[in-house]
């Protein structure tokens, strides 16, 4: 889904115009924005928890050429589903 299209879903569901549902959008995800950055968890109702974690420096070795590469450490978006999405998974996954 487009950023175009979930603003038009919310603006028809909610009674809004597109323009304010794009702002309220756009304030929406720099709060999360911030919020992640600052190391805090977003715990997002009926899906799941957002949160920064760091990913450690490691060495990787090409499979063919057994050249050795070294990844250096960095922060990675993680997302972790609650009860709620894990169960909408699972049924997806039974009807599909």
């Amino acid at each position: 889904m487009k950023n175009k299209d979930l603003i038009q879903h919310i603006a028809k569901s909610t009674s809004l115009s597109k323009t304010r549902t794009e702002e309220l959008l756009e304030a929406t995800v720099a709060v999360l924005q911030r919020e992640l950055l600052d190391g805090k968890t977003v715990q997002l109702p009926s899906l799941g928890t957002l949160e920064m974690k760091r990913r450690n420096a490691r060495v990787i070795v090409h499979p063919k050429t057994k050249v050795a590469t070294e990844v250096p450490e960095k922060m990675q978006l993680n997302f972790k589903p609650n009860q709620a999405a894990k169960d909408m998974f699972k049924q997806i996954n039974k009807e599909g």
